[in-house]
């Protein structure tokens, strides 16, 4: 593990990457993130995967020292510990392609969880 890097996610998730997603696994997980100074879990989850697959083709140390010192600022400042209607996150259940674009699997069910469809 390193400092800097996509933040391991539970091993329960793996199968529900896209091939896209699962390069997040290409660098060494860290404790902290580009996902997470830029949203935490205030973005949804196809935008941290996305962050996650900028930083594996951008990482650099300059990237990484970015990332600790924007960390420093979001843990200080309290910026994005939950998402909208989450104590933090709710679970990864993968996304699913339709028509060239990614779509969240389960947003309707998430929706219909929470009283809003």
């Amino acid at each position: 593990m390193s400092l800097a890097g996509p933040r391991p996610l539970l091993i329960q998730y793996l199968g529900r990457y896209t091939p896209e997603q699962a390069r997040r696994h290409e660098v060494r997980p860290g404790l902290t993130g580009w996902a997470q100074v830029k949203g935490r879990n205030s973005i949804s989850w196809e935008e941290k995967l996305r962050l996650d697959m900028w930083y594996v083709d951008n990482q650099s140390l300059w990237l990484d020292l970015k990332i600790l010192t924007l960390t420093t600022v979001k843990v200080l400042s309290r910026q994005g510990i939950n998402a909208p209607g989450d104590a933090t996150m709710p679970e990864f259940l993968g996304s699913s392609v339709q028509n060239g674009k990614e779509e969240r699997a389960a947003s309707h069910a998430s929706a219909t969880f929470r009283g809003n469809s």
